[in-house]
């Protein structure tokens, strides 16, 4: 069976059936609310977490399984990005927002404001405020019927305070796929102030050609000083609920700073099956991936051949990276729309 016949066996009575969030909370809706894939994770994960599991390794993280993951992710990105990491750089932590969360607290000067583009992944509206930050919101323009980011406003959120950058590459929601030429933009307005950037890669593995991820961090060493950079096989592989995402640090001070027991405490949750899976995804799920992007490509064409038939005034624009689609709803005229 090929992967577009599996994948099209799925039916959202099974899905609501077994309880997955996406279809179980509304059950009489679509949802649309979760970025949470319906498909099962690949085969090589699956065997990888029922071996785990026969052997009795659902303990805490061993470090044999955490170095194997870092070479994993390692080997993923050279293979896949072109970008050559030492597997000593990276570090597990439970997810992302963890991720973002420790970087707010110990990266940045205090007090210094957060520069978010918008619009952006919920949790980014939330999160700083918790930490006593305040957001500098910066709307991405739209240039021929593309997302791209404000230069000046991200420049002016500097100079007003602004201390890190949120970059969201793949671009959550948007489904942007930013080219190099933009990141290298992006990295001089930051390093003219002095300021860091968390680059958010989670979507990364989800790029259709002839798009290319290009990591933040990886296009020069001034971008590498001042980035923290977060990934995890989650979004791609169907993965979130296992914890287990990765930080990779490009500069000595970070790696040092990293090593204080107040902030390696980030790792703590880490799920040992879910470095596992992740370990797994990277290394013996590529074929899988690759099928399911064809999939997921297929699904995109179809959600915009539908629209412009039943509903020609939406806005949709085919989504470069993400399984995300950002409508833009104000040609319908709804009362009340924002």
């Amino acid at each position: 069976m090929s992967t577009a016949e599996e994948l099209d066996a799925i039916g959202i009575d099974r899905l609501r059936e077994i309880g997955s969030l996406k279809w179980s909370v509304f059950p009489e809706a679509i949802g649309a609310f979760v970025a949470e894939m319906d498909f099962p994770p690949a085969p090589a994960i699956v065997a990888a977490m029922k071996g785990a599991i026969d052997d009795g390794l659902t303990g805490y993280l061993p470090a044999a399984v955490r170095t194997r993951m870092t070479e994993a992710t390692a080997r993923w990105q050279k293979d896949r990005y072109g970008w050559d990491m030492p597997a000593e750089r990276i570090r597990p932590v439970p997810d992302v927002l963890t991720a973002l969360r420790t970087t707010i607290d110990f990266f940045t000067a205090p007090g210094a404001k957060i520069v978010l583009p918008t619009p952006a992944y919920m949790p980014f509206l939330t999160i700083p405020a918790m930490h006593d930050r305040e957001i500098i919101e910066v709307p991405m323009l739209v240039e021929d019927g593309r997302h791209v980011y404000d230069l000046d406003g991200i420049d002016r959120a500097f100079a007003d305070g602004g201390g890190l950058l949120i970059l969201c590459n793949p671009y959550n929601p948007l489904g942007r796929v930013f080219e190099r030429g933009e990141l290298e933009e992006v990295a001089e307005v930051v390093a003219r102030h002095g300021a860091r950037v968390f680059s958010d890669e989670i979507h990364a593995p989800l790029v259709f050609a002839p798009h290319r991820h290009v990591p933040y961090a990886s296009i020069s060493a001034v971008a590498a000083g001042h980035t923290i950079t977060a990934v995890s096989a989650s979004k791609a592989f169907n993965l979130p609920g296992l914890k287990a995402a990765q930080v990779i640090l490009t500069n000595d001070a970070d790696v040092e700073t990293w090593a204080r027991p107040e902030v390696a405490w980030a790792e703590h949750g880490t799920a040992n099956l879910g470095v596992i899976a992740a370990t797994a995804a990277f290394d013996d799920s590529r074929e899988w991936l690759d099928g399911t992007l064809d999939y997921l490509d297929g699904n995109r064409r179809i959600l915009g051949e539908l629209l412009a038939e039943h509903i020609p005034a939406m806005g949709y624009r085919a989504p470069e990276g993400t399984y995300i689609a950002w409508l833009d709803a104000r040609g319908l005229g709804i009362e009340g729309s924002p």
